[in-house]
């Protein structure tokens, strides 16, 4: 049985959910979200609460139950009160700024690297730092994953674009020989 799987969702005041069939969807502050369940499972709307159960008890369909427990919970959560990834832009000359929707870096090539935010994100550029808002989790971190990539935090100085709480060790430059 799953522990998580069990848990009903609460749903707060402003969202929104609209059952049809196996289609969930969830309208809120932030945006709309909305997700098709598995054939595997069952799908229950009382008062306040989602619930899921399971249809037979085999181990892919118990793996889902919690995983769906999950997604529907941190839908819910995304709609009403959104995700956020911040990451921090560190070196002698890097910066990021907004041009319209679109944030454009300067991180040592040679051109600027602009990057389109997809429908229902947004970037909030604060001197060095970048947050991606959005009540997708998945599409917040997979975004904020893909600007990291762009100049990821070099070994040696540290220079990059890095997650805001990172911690980058390190490594120690050459040293010169001793001895004969």
């Amino acid at each position: 049985m799953s522990k998580i799987g069990r848990q009903p969702v609460t749903i707060p005041a402003g969202v929104t959910v609209k059952l049809e069939g196996r289609r969930v969807s969830f309208q809120g502050k932030e945006g709309e979200l909305a997700f098709t369940i598995p054939a595997s499972l069952d799908i229950k709307m009382e008062e306040k609460k989602i619930s899921l159960s399971p249809r037979d008890q085999s181990r892919q369909t118990r793996a889902l139950w919690g995983t769906w427990r999950s997604l529907l919970a941190n839908a819910v959560r995304g709609v009403s009160e959104g995700w956020q990834k911040t990451l921090q832009v560190v070196g002698t000359g890097y910066k990021v700024q907004l041009e319209g929707q679109a944030a454009v870096f300067q991180v040592g090539f040679s051109h600027p690297v602009k990057v389109e935010p997809p429908p229902g994100i947004k970037f909030v550029v604060d001197g060095d730092l970048i947050t991606v808002r959005g009540p997708d989790r998945q599409l917040v971190g997979e975004i904020a994953a893909q600007i990291r990539r762009i100049h990821p935090p070099d070994a040696y100085k540290g220079k990059g674009i890095r997650y805001q709480n990172e911690v980058i060790k390190l490594k120690p430059g050459k040293v010169a020989k001793t001895g004969a």
